[in-house]
């Protein structure tokens, strides 16, 4: 029997089952995956002091030139104590600048500097290499679906920003 069964629906649509234990295997497969896609990155980092928090920050930041702390807050998912201590110390290392709103003096703008953008290049470069082999290992089908099954799996919040962020919008 296969492992999926595709049963016809309604209307000509395929519903997809899957068993506990396929789902089980599906949720120990994204474990290892995800400590293999942060493996590069922590060894990099593990050498200046820095976590995933810290590569996180960066990787925002980047991908939003002039975002905001809340905005960044509202990403990440962490607290405001949390992420300040993350941003003062990227700030006091050179990597992060803050500058005041200009429609807002209240706001904070992030930007990374010329340091900043190389570690995170660092850091991308790694990651990009290792989907790079895994998208090219699985084929393009199975990209597509990949990155399908990642957004059902976000909350919707989640996907909003996700959205946002890939249209340039955060």
């Amino acid at each position: 029997m296969s492992e999926i069964r595709n049963l016809g629906g309604q209307g000509g649509e395929a519903l997809l089952y899957l068993t506990d234990e396929q789902l089980r295997q599906g949720i120990e497969a994204m474990f290892f995956a995800y400590r293999g896609f942060t493996a590069d990155p922590d060894r990099i980092l593990q050498g200046m002091s820095y976590g995933r928090a810290h590569h996180r920050a960066l990787h925002f930041i980047h991908c939003a030139p002039g975002t905001t702390v809340n905005n960044l807050l509202n990403i990440l998912g962490v607290t405001k104590q949390s992420l300040n201590r993350v941003l003062r110390t990227l700030i006091a290392d050179g990597l992060v600048e803050s500058r005041v709103g200009r429609m807002d003096k209240r706001e904070r703008h992030l930007h990374l500097t010329e340091q900043g953008k190389a570690l995170e290049q660092k850091l991308s470069d790694a990651q990009r290499a290792r989907m790079r082999a895994a998208y090219r290992d699985a084929g393009p089908a199975a990209v597509a679906g990949f990155r399908q099954v990642l957004e059902a799996m976000m909350d919707s919040d989640m996907r909003h920003n996700y959205r946002a962020l890939r249209e340039g919008r955060l």
